[in-house]
């Protein structure tokens, strides 16, 4: 039976306006004024572990996590076990998707086999079932590979979505090589790690044509060196993640919920990455969402894994830190959280909607998360959004605990 969402705010063609009913199928969620409806949020970067990690997250516990925060699309990275190199082994996860999944999940397949850098992988029989290319967790070493898979990607139509870092530049560090890295005594990741291996992939980009899409960026030299790309009229987008545009090395803590690749950055990285996503440098915002077990995450800031959660509080965060701040207009967050990383990655996310109440406060707690990771650097912040629902090809899948 259809039934009406009256009485809400509802997201139309880049505008807020106010519409009488909203039809949806299920059962309608209690309403007030402040309460949002908007597109479906859309994450080109999570973790979903499976195969091969299911102790860490699998298909139906992440889709279940990104419906809970409003996403009604997710794009899985290939850093997996098989590694989707061949259409036989993407097919492994494409099963699993078909099965479990509570939204849609567009998987990534890998630039190189295994993730090793060394020979491409089979990128045209996966072309059809994947969102674009990717050897995420893994930066691709080599110029000359890199430039081989943007030729072959560009023939392909599909985007290649690179984790940039350059491993000679590491040192094993594992925080950013700032002031709290001097100050206790830990190894420190230089931003040239990232910003070099971007610089390199620009003038591939721009000699090759193609559709290159730059991962988790932190760094102000990334973001003035893609600004300064676009201008010159390279096909170049770019994502950053909730932490880096709210968070800085100086709010770091011996917790390893504060440890992820690349690494909180300094409070000059944070405020460029902001300038880069209100002046639209920074296309997308994507969570990284990268969970692990309580065990990996609970070695501190040396010896923990690297990886954080972030679907199920990702818009709260932003709308918070950012929105009511007055850094970011709503209208913009909802672009770069859903409309945008659609438009990018050719997603349909028709008949999909977020429900917010913007005016109810929540703390964000993780023990009442749907994925099985917990670590998260937002622990214990108090926020406003609340998720009401979310509506997924005209059904509401999931209530809000403030519905």
């Amino acid at each position: 039976m259809m039934q009406s969402l009256s009485h809400v705010n509802f997201f139309q063609d880049g505008h807020f306006v106010f519409r009488n009913q909203f039809f949806f199928k299920g059962k309608a969620p209690s309403v007030s004024d402040s309460v949002f409806v908007i597109p479906g949020l859309v994450d080109v970067h999570v973790h979903l572990r499976e195969p091969g990690f299911s102790y860490k997250e699998t298909i139906k516990t992440g889709t279940a996590a990104a419906a809970a925060g409003g996403y009604t699309a997710v794009c899985s990275m290939p850093n997996l076990a098989p590694v989707p190199d061949t259409y036989e082994n993407l097919k492994v996860q494409l099963d699993v998707i078909r099965r479990d999944a509570a939204i849609q999940v567009l998987p990534f397949g890998s630039i190189t086999r295994g993730e090793f850098g060394e020979t491409l992988s089979d990128m045209e029989a996966m072309a059809p079932y994947v969102a674009g290319f990717s050897d995420d967790g893994k930066g691709v070493q080599s110029e000359e590979m890199m430039l081989e898979a943007m030729k072959l990607a560009k023939s392909l139509g599909k985007v290649l979505s690179a984790h940039c870092e350059d491993n000679s530049l590491l040192h094993g560090g594992y925080i950013h090589a700032g002031r709290y890295a001097a100050r206790h005594g830990h190894k420190g990741i230089s931003a040239e790690s990232e910003w070099g291996p971007i610089a390199r992939d620009l003038d591939l980009a721009a000699k090759t044509g193609c559709a290159y899409h730059v991962c988790h960026v932190s760094t102000a030299k990334s973001v003035d060196l893609i600004r300064q790309a676009k201008k010159s009229g390279v096909d170049v987008t770019c994502e950053t993640g909730p932490h880096y545009l709210l968070l800085c090395d100086e709010d770091l803590q011996e917790d390893g919920r504060f440890k992820m690749n690349p690494p909180l950055r300094s409070p000059e990285d944070r405020d460029a990455l902001v300038e880069g996503l209100q002046d639209g440098t920074v296309d997308m915002v994507a969570t990284d969402h990268a969970p692990h077990s309580a065990e990996e995450k609970s070695r501190g800031l040396a010896g923990s894994l690297m990886g954080v959660v972030g679907l199920e509080c990702a818009f709260p965060v932003l709308y918070t830190g950012l929105v009511e701040t007055g850094k970011l207009s709503l209208e913009a967050l909802v672009e770069r959280m859903s409309l945008a990383p659609a438009r990018r990655f050719g997603i349909d996310n028709q008949d999909c909607y977020a429900i917010f109440d913007l005016n109810a406060q929540e703390n964000i707690d993780p023990e009442r998360f749907q994925s099985m990771g917990r670590a998260t650097p937002f622990a214990g912040w108090s926020v406003h959004a609340a998720h009401v629902g979310t509506v997924y090809r005209g059904k509401l899948l999931e209530k809000g605990r403030n519905a």
